[in-house]
This record gives C-alpha cells, structure tokens and sequence, in this order.
C-alpha cells in the first residue's frame, strides 16, 4: 500500500479528551495508532498494547500520567479498534511481527512495552524474537498456562467457544450483535473489573461510542476468533511458553490482578516463581484490567519499577 492510498485518520478521536492524538501508518496496511506524549523526548517511548476484544482506550486512564515521563503511543492490532484486518492474520504471532514493525519502524527502538492480556503475550514474542526492540517489559495480568483447576468456567466456556474452528467467528458476531453497545460494554466491564462500580462514566461512554462506531464496519468476528484461538494454542504448550520466558533478557515487571476471572492469580503466581528475576506486583483486590480499574495505583507502580530498573531516571 502506497503513502498516499492510507485512509485518512478519521474525525473520530475517542481518546481526544485524554490527550490523545491518532494517526494511521503502513505495515502491510493501515494501522491505528494514538500518540499522547512528546515524540522529541529522548527517554525510551513506551507502547500500550491491547488484549482480546480491547482497543488503544484500554489505557487513556493511565496514558496522560505515564506520558509526563516518556513518550507514550497505543496501538490498535488488526481486527481491533480502528485497525482493520484487509486480509491481515490477527493471531498472537502475526501481531507480534507487526509489533515489532511499529515499534522499529514507527516509534523508534528499543522501547518499553506495556501489554494486557493477550497483549502481554504478544509483548513476550516481541521481547524473545526481537530482543533489540524492547527496552523493558510490563506485563499485565498478561495471558500465561492456567492449571485447570483455577479456571473460571464461565470465561472458560465464552472465550474456548469463540475460539472454535468454523463457528466460532458466529458465536462472536452473536455475542456482539447480541446486546446494545452500552450493555456490551457494562459486561466486559463486569468481567474484567474486580469491582465495577470503578469504572470511569466519561470511559464508558468513549468505549459505547467506539462500539457503536465499529458496528457500522465491517465485522471482524473472524478475527477475535482466530486471535482466541491462537492465544489458546501458544498458552497450551506450557513448556515452549516457559522456556520463551526465560530467555528473555529485558527487565519485566509482572502486574497481577488478585481477582483476575481471566487469568488466575495463581497462574500469575507460577510465573513469578519460575522467573525470580522478574518483579512481581500483586494488586489486592483488583481484575483483569489493573490499568483501567485502579490507574493511579497501576501508573505509581509502573513508574516506580522503571525508575527502580534503571530504564527510566527515578523522578
């Protein structure tokens, strides 16, 4: 795709009351990207990836205080947000190679990543394959091997369903069409959320907006399907996943929910104990989304190992 064949950025800026500023760049077509920092910094910039069925909005609760001392960008992956997919993979190791486009091509390396989720995962291929790339590593309660035992039926049985070959993309267009965005929204936010009665009202609204833009679009549920799907099957082969771990050479700090639904904290637990290098911050009764749930408790922690790490001069 040529320069000037990229869709102009749209009139739609649902981070704008966050300092937001989008922008779309070519890496094998548009990408979405929200940039809230100053790009003249010469601090390392951090990136903001997204998990599964998540957005670049995941992260405006955070990105104006993290951005007082970095550059700090959000992407949208294919199939999510404001990227579409055009015919682009969205499993986890396809957007981890786009990933690592970005951050080399658009935002400058090495750079710290910060994922949730399923972005925490793609974070960690970025960081195994192209360790030149990053700077540091957060991890959110990032999506890691699970023992059965502390599975959550309920989310087992939404998230394997979708994951389904040839109907889960049905049982995700069900799921989306299913409701009004506002209640889409409000579900997610009960899933994720320790205590939703946290969320942000002005949040919100930026999140139903963005649904409700998204369902004039082109459907990606074949996307959310094959990210679940390729998410589930890299968590599955625990040993290759662990051994990735290990190799990897930046700094990282693991970030837990105690009440993550999703992932359990005793997965999160397992983790921390096989990688004692790592630093592990525990977050007493909070989900899924630390970020959004308890920001300033997420932004103070965050900033407080970059300092500790040397990755960032401690303020």
């Amino acid at each position: 795709m040529d320069k000037q064949d990229l869709p102009a950025v749209s009139s739609f800026v649902p981070s704008a009351p966050w300092g937001g500023h989008a922008h779309v760049c070519d890496l094998g077509g548009p990408v979405h990207w929200v940039d809230f920092g100053d790009p003249g910094t010469d601090r390392p910039p951090m990136v903001l990836v997204h998990g599964l069925g998540g957005s670049h909005l995941n992260w405006v609760s955070v990105a104006p205080e993290l951005a007082r001392h970095t550059r700090v960008v959000a992407i949208d992956l294919p199939g999510f947000g404001l990227t579409p997919t055009l015919g682009r993979s969205a499993a986890v190791r396809a957007n981890a190679e786009l990933l690592a486009r970005f951050v080399d091509e658009v935002v400058g390396a090495p750079a710290i990543l910060v994922g949730n989720s399923m972005g925490g995962m793609i974070s960690l291929l970025v960081a195994d394959a192209h360790p030149r790339s990053v700077a540091a590593l957060v991890l959110v309660n990032p999506s890691v091997p699970q023992p059965a035992y502390t599975l959550d039926r309920e989310v087992a049985l939404a998230v394997g369903t979708t994951a389904l070959p040839m109907i889960g993309a049905r049982i995700a267009r069900r799921l989306r069409t299913g409701a009004p965005a506002r209640q889409a929204v409000e579900r997610v936010h009960d899933l994720c959320f320790a205590d939703a009665r946290r969320t942000d009202p002005e949040v919100v609204e930026a999140a139903v907006a963005l649904t409700e833009y998204r369902l004039e679009q082109p459907p990606e549920d074949r996307a959310f399907s094959a990210a679940a799907r390729s998410l589930i099957s890299v968590a599955r082969r625990r040993a290759r996943y662990y051994a990735l771990m290990r190799r990897v050479a930046a700094p990282v700090l693991l970030v837990h929910g105690t009440h993550d639904r999703l992932v359990s904290q005793a997965a999160a637990d397992k983790v921390a104990e096989a990688n004692p290098n790592w630093e592990y911050l525990l977050l007493d009764g909070v989900g899924h989304t630390p970020q959004m749930e308890v920001p300033d408790r997420f932004a103070d922690g965050v900033l407080a190992w970059l300092g500790r790490a040397g990755v960032l001069p401690a303020d």
